[in-house]
Formats: C-alpha cells, sequence, structure tokens
C-alpha cells in the first residue's frame, strides 16, 4: 500500500488562498532503502510554491503546506508529479493506479484586489474525484482525474497530463504536457460577468461562459536526492487559458491568460517500526 496526505497550512499572499492547489508533489527517485521487512517508510514534505492568486489572475501569491506519504519497507517508491491531485489507489498494480483524488482550488475574493470591485466572490473549493494512472513504460506515465467541486462552486473539472520521467544517477527529471477542462459551472463561478456585475465593476462587459478545455500547457520538476533520506524538488509549469476562460473580460481587462508557476519542495524519509 502506498499513500499520500496532505495538510493545507497557510497563503502568504494577502487575502486570498492559492488556486489549483492541488498538487501533491512528492518525487522519490527509484533507489535503495532501509531494510525492515515489519517497517513502513514515512516522507515529510514541506512545499513552497509561487502562481496566480485564482484562475486568469495576473496577480501572484506566494503559498506554503506540507505533506507525508508511506508505504511498506520494500514497497518501490512511486514517482508522482508537481500537480498530482491527493490520491489513494484503491486499484494499485504495477503499471496501473485508480482510486478517489482530492484538490484544493484557492477563491477568489474582492479584498485581494480592488480591481474585482462588483464581481461576485468564489469561495474557496475542495474537488473530491477519481484518478486512473498508467506506466506504458518506465519512462512514459499518463493520468486523467475527473473530480467536482464543492463549495466555491457546483461542477465539474478535470485534467489530462502526460509526463516523460527520466532518472540519472540521484536525478530525476520530468516535463509533460497539461490540459485542463470545466464544466459550465465553473466557468460562470470563474469568467461569467452578468450585467448587473458590469454596471457595478465598470472595467469589464457581460460575458456569458461555458464550459469545455479551459487551459493547455506543459510542467518541468527535477529532484536531487542528497542521501536516502533528504530529497529536493523544483518545477515550473505554464499554462495558457483557451476558450471562454481566455475570452472572459475578467482574464482580458484584469487578469493575463498565461499563468505561470514555481515551486520547491523538500523530503525527507525515515523507517518507522512499530
Amino acid at each position: 500500500m502506498h499513500s499520500k496526505v496532505r495538510l493545507i497550512i497557510c497563503s502568504l499572499a494577502a487575502g486570498v488562498a492559492s488556486p489549483a492547489f492541488a498538487a501533491d508533489i512528492k518525487t522519490v527517485p527509484a533507489q535503495s532503502t532501509p531494510v525492515n521487512p515489519t517497517g513502513w517508510i514515512i516522507t515529510l514534505t514541506g512545499y513552497g510554491e509561487v502562481g496566480p492568486r485564482y484562475p486568469g489572475s495576473d496577480k501572484f501569491s506566494v503559498f506554503g503546506y506540507p505533506s507525508i506519504d508511506y508505504r511498506r519497507v520494500g514497497e518501490p517508491a512511486r514517482w508522482s508529479a508537481p500537480d498530482d491531485g491527493i490520491d489513494f489507489a484503491v486499484l494499485d498494480w504495477p503499471n496501473f493506479r485508480a482510486g478517489p483524488v482530492v484538490r484544493f482550488e484557492g477563491g477568489r475574493y474582492y479584498g485581494s484586489e480592488r480591481q474585482l470591485f462588483g464581481l461576485r466572490k468564489v469561495n474557496w473549493s475542495i474537488e473530491p474525484g477519481l484518478f486512473a494512472e498508467y506506466w506504458p513504460a518506465n519512462w512514459l506515465r499518463a493520468r486523467a482525474e475527473v473530480r467536482y467541486g464543492v463549495n466555491g462552486y457546483d461542477g465539474f473539472v478535470g485534467d489530462l497530463e502526460v509526463d516523460l520521467v527520466r532518472r540519472e544517477g540521484l536525478y530525476t527529471f520530468s516535463i509533460g504536457p497539461r490540459v485542463s477542462f470545466g464544466d459550465s459551472n465553473f466557468a460562470r463561478a470563474y469568467f461569467s460577468v452578468t450585467p448587473f456585475e458590469a454596471s457595478l465593476n465598470g472595467l469589464v462587459t457581460p460575458f456569458k461562459a461555458k464550459g469545455g478545455v479551459t487551459s493547455a500547457g506543459v510542467l518541468a520538476s527535477a529532484s536531487y536526492a542528497w542521501s536516502e533520506q533528504w530529497t529536493t524538488t523544483v518545477y515550473a509549469g505554464y499554462r495558457r487559458l483557451i476558450g471562454d476562460a481566455a475570452d472572459s473580460p475578467i482574464t482580458r481587462r484584469l487578469g493575463s491568460a498565461d499563468q505561470f508557476l514555481v515551486g520547491a519542495s523538500l523530503s525527507y524519509s525515515f523507517v518507522f517500526a512499530p
């Protein structure tokens, strides 16, 4: 069994949680581990990221969070991408995994940007759902997630990911494309503008956003295992909003369709033998 749990602890930017805050970025390169057939390997990780305040924003938030991962001694460490959701594999085969997943999506609040005056507040959302992951080769991974937002919006969202993964000694590198989609409820929450909102705001015009593909981009990461206990990871990503997400006046006049993300993590692994 191989599981991970993450807890969001802070958003250092004023008044807003991180968007698309749904990434377990634990990356432990395949290597030998301390031998104890009855124990568990526990990995504690701390993260720091800089990314858009909300979907379509051209302002950035700085935030941090921890995670914990555990697996049985002797079980190979699973590679995961920086933007994977938090998952628990019910089906866990050598080349295929599937099960529940969850992510956190930050909200959009007038207090964080005065130019949002008059636009609806979008609360943060928890996005539970399902994931499936397939490794056709040990250097290639495909992953899909479908989730349903709760609290901030009520709708379906999802992500498709493909990663090329290469291990060179103590280094692990990855890069791959990303495609995200959302239904009309998600699109309306973040990208629609009612005539009343437009009249209050004065900077945007009415717009009715529809669901579909919302962004496409790429993400790359590099990890280094200093020892069997310590690993550091750095990563960067770019997404371009497309469709109604890009055409919305919230994006065009108040924000940007270009969405950037950079981050780093530090992991510590140890054996626990109860």
